[in-house]
């Protein structure tokens, strides 16, 4: 059985070593500051970005960062689905499904537009998945370095 809910204060060590394996995946390293900050947006309610945590038997297992923004082909806001990871030992039990379903029961109840994510081009695994749940667009992501 696996349990969404809201990331909470008590969450912090465990979220952390959830989001290490995520940034661990992607093969990225971030200072300390920047885990406190995320994780203090992560608990504003005035701010727009959300976590939720997937539980396993009552331990964390996944986690799922979302935020909205407006969208200029929309009237409503749209939701991106910023950040997903599974611990390994849970992956393959429906957790990685359960958590966009719940970000996408979300976006739902606050009107976005749509919902959106995504992912490496060689994250086969993962695109399997995704591939039942949306379409793939034609769109190729650019980024510019800012600092």
């Amino acid at each position: 059985m696996i349990e969404i809910r809201p990331v909470a204060a008590q969450d912090r060590h465990r979220w952390a070593e959830l989001w290490q394996g995520y940034l661990t995946f992607y093969k990225t390293e971030l200072p300390a500051e920047i885990y406190d900050l995320t994780f203090s947006r992560l608990l504003d309610p005035a701010r727009a970005q959300h976590g939720l945590l997937a539980l396993v038997d009552g331990r964390p297992m996944g986690l799922v960062h979302y935020l909205f923004h407006p969208h200029n082909w929309a009237e409503a806001d749209v939701c991106y689905l910023q950040d997903l990871y599974a611990d390994p030992d849970a992956r393959g039990t429906g957790l990685g499904r359960a958590l966009i379903e719940a970000v996408r029961d979300r976006a739902r109840e606050a009107g976005a537009s749509g919902l959106y994510w995504m992912t490496q081009q060689d994250n086969v695994t993962a695109q399997r998945l995704y591939d039942r749940l949306a379409g793939k667009t034609d769109f190729i992501k650019y980024r510019m370095e800012l600092t």
